[in-house]
């Protein structure tokens, strides 16, 4: 059976917000979490982007059961890996167990902000893959040296570590994303509920969990869920590459000016029609996800996740 997990929207929410709905989801019975991580929100409409490690470890000791996995990091600029690397041991020894790793390619929107040079995507896979290769050797505690094609360690170990190393997931776009994944990740990370991407996954030697994230917007009155729901995330109809590519809120505002309340309305669930809430989570159980994590659209997240709790998650499990 597969895991209902609930989404903390890093974009969206301060850290306590993000604190405070992570206490609720649990209470509700939501049996995991996701927590994204960006320096920027999306759109200015959405107005958060708190430091996630410092969230992590408040959840940390606030929780007492569900597994939180970051959805997801960027270990490639913005953060350097071997920083990521003390970062996540850390998180993993105060969840004791809980704690999973999600990584991936990052987006222009986040990781320019030092000044670098936005690297097409194939750099980003190998940056990515060489990345996550210095994670795991810092993990070991050895002392590392590396001086490869896009990082240099010198010196380097690790102190505080975690009786046992987290899992690496890893989010995949697409053929060739999909296919690092496959060979870099203990996991698969996405948002599209295709079980072509899980077979892919597969096919190129993908043994872990798979992951995927929903999002929808509960509101009494379903036609203002869905002017919330275009408020906040008219960003997520931005087609094909410029998603990874735009490099300010401002663009992505711009870019989404032709997404319509009607083109929300008829791509996310909105509104509290039990029905409908589950039937947005189980096509990604169909699809054969291992956990589907949701994420509430919009201020509410209090509303929404009793809802769940009443309402949707005792059919999805029953």
């Amino acid at each position: 059976m597969a895991k209902i997990g609930y989404f903390l929207s890093s974009e969206e929410h301060p850290g306590s917000g993000l604190l405070k709905a992570a206490v609720q989801a649990e209470q509700a019975g939501f049996e995991a979490l996701w927590i994204s991580d960006h320096y920027h929100p999306w759109v200015d409409d959405q107005g958060h982007s708190p430091f996630v490690w410092t969230v992590l470890g408040a959840i940390a000791a606030s929780t007492s059961k569900v597994p939180v996995t970051t959805a997801v990091t960027c270990p490639t600029m913005r953060i350097h890996p071997a920083v990521i690397a003390q970062a996540a041991a850390t998180t993993a020894e105060m969840f004791d167990g809980r704690f999973s790793l999600g990584l991936g390619s990052g987006e222009n929107l986040n990781e320019h902000i030092l000044g670098d040079h936005w690297p097409p995507p194939e750099k980003r896979l190998q940056m990515l893959a060489e990345a996550v290769a210095i994670i795991r050797e810092l993990w070991t505690g050895d002392m590392v040296d590396h001086d490869g094609e896009h990082y240099v360690v010198q010196n380097a170990r690790l102190y505080t570590l975690p009786s046992k190393a987290p899992d690496i997931l890893v989010s995949g776009f697409g053929p060739k994303a999909i296919e690092v994944a496959a060979e870099i990740g203990d996991g698969f990370i996405t948002t599209s509920p295709s079980a072509e991407d899980i077979a892919s996954y597969r096919k190129h030697g993908g043994k872990g969990r798979t992951q995927a994230g929903v999002k929808v917007c509960w509101n009494e009155d379903k036609q203002q869920a869905a002017k919330i729901a275009h408020h906040t995330w008219r960003n997520s109809f931005i087609p094909g590459q410029l998603a990874q590519e735009l490099e300010t809120p401002t663009l992505f505002e711009q870019a989404s000016e032709l997404v319509t309340v009607e083109m929300v309305a008829e791509k996310v669930t909105c509104g509290a029609d039990v029905d409908e809430h589950v039937a947005a989570v189980q096509e990604y159980i169909d699809a054969g996800f291992d956990e589907v994590y949701v994420s509430q659209m919009g201020p509410d997240q209090e509303g929404m996740i009793r809802f769940y709790e009443r309402e949707v998650l005792p059919k999805l499990k029953g």
